[in-house]
């Protein structure tokens, strides 16, 4: 192809998340010869977020959108477009969705749109009407992309969009970065021994649908059980947002926040996974989690809700241990449980390294978006 295909990516917010380090991967990974990116959101651009990015061409549009209807914004969004004549428009999840009558108005020729989980607003995808919304718009759109198999499942039968243009993408991790075995050196601001505590730790935004507190409440609950694991464990909550406060306030209540480490956004999570002991993903709602991804990669005993993708990520329970979603005590009965056999928690782990290897390959979730961006029309 002679000329770079321009792709738009349209997200709600670019900031440290799973979808938005997808996007990361994309514009990183998809040939530099054949593709060029700008990146769309709806919000906010995050410039830390924004640095992992490498290449120097990208441009960064942050439309600053208020709360509510997308309407008034449409006059606007079709000036954008227009004036950056995309050959692909790429939108995420449901408020990116909305768009697509715009792209369409604006006559780009290539309309992809993604699904990579829900909020916590619509945790299950039970919502009707934003099943509703998605009927309205899916006309706008020539094809679909899900991260697992639920989503696929939600588009067809509950949506209805015929099977022909919906594709399922697994979400790809980069198994040389997310790795165990490196020798890192410890990072500066690591509160904890290098040696001796065990290490609990998770990923993600700070908010509603991470559920961290589940976590927090379950590290709480165990420490109750088993008072001898108090010398020992130590918490770990890698990400910002806004539950920050509440997760502070709630450890400083328990007696705990000696304990627990709330870093913040962070650019290193490949080091920091491999300090950790036990990666948790509490999450109410999960595609398939890019996150939970890198803690296989990484050979880490593995705990997570059983939602979304998660189980089948996990093989059901082959790869790491599954809880039901939003129980304390379910949760804090699995953290006593890997705690107390490490070998057999250690054996998961490597299963899972070699699963994230063979099948979770990032150059094979490139290759299938480069087919999808290089189709016409």
């Amino acid at each position: 192809m002679s000329q770079r295909r321009h792709v738009v990516h349209l997200v709600y917010r670019f900031a440290a998340g799973g979808l938005e380090n997808v996007i990361v991967q994309l514009i990183n990974g998809l040939p530099a010869d054949r593709f060029r990116h700008t990146v769309v959101a709806l919000t906010s651009v995050d410039p830390d977020f924004q640095r992992r990015v490498k290449h120097s061409d990208v441009r960064f549009v942050a439309l600053d959108k208020p709360p509510g209807q997308p309407f008034a914004m449409y006059p606007r969004m079709w000036r954008l477009l227009r004036q950056l004549k995309p050959d692909v428009f790429h939108s995420c999840n449901l408020a990116a969705l909305e768009f697509a009558p715009v792209a369409a108005a604006a006559g780009v020729p290539r309309r992809v749109h993604a699904e990579h989980g829900w909020d916590v607003a619509d945790p299950d995808g039970s919502n009707r009407k934003y099943q509703w919304l998605r009927r309205v718009y899916q006309r706008f759109v020539q094809q679909f992309v899900v991260v697992s198999e639920q989503l696929q499942r939600y588009l067809l039968e509950r949506v209805g969009i015929e099977a022909s243009r919906v594709e399922l993408i697994a979400n790809g991790v980069d198994t040389q970065t997310f790795c165990p075995d490196v020798s890192d050196p410890t990072p500066p601001d690591w509160p904890f021994d290098p040696v001796g505590p065990w290490v609990i730790g998770t990923v993600g935004r700070l908010e509603p649908i991470k559920n961290q507190m589940l976590l927090g409440q379950a590290f709480v609950e165990a420490l109750r059980q088993h008072p001898a694991a108090t010398a020992h464990w130590r918490l770990a909550l890698i990400g910002a947002g806004p539950g920050r406060e509440g997760l502070e306030a709630f450890f400083r209540q328990a007696g705990v926040q000696d304990r627990v480490w709330l870093p913040g956004a962070r650019s290193d999570i490949a080091t920091l996974l491999r300090q950790l002991d036990c990666f948790v993903l509490p999450s109410l709602a999960e595609g398939t989690s890019c996150t939970l991804q890198e803690a296989m990669a990484s050979a880490l005993p593995i705990i997570a809700t059983d939602v979304g993708g998660n189980a089948r990520l996990l093989d059901h329970g082959r790869l790491g241990v599954l809880v039901p979603s939003a129980q304390v005590e379910a949760m804090a009965a699995a953290l006593w449980a890997v705690a107390q056999d490490v070998p057999a928690a250690r054996q998961r782990a490597s299963l899972a390294r070699q699963e994230a290897e063979s099948r979770h390959s990032l150059n094979a979730m490139l290759s299938r978006y480069e087919g999808l961006f290089n189709q016409q029309g």
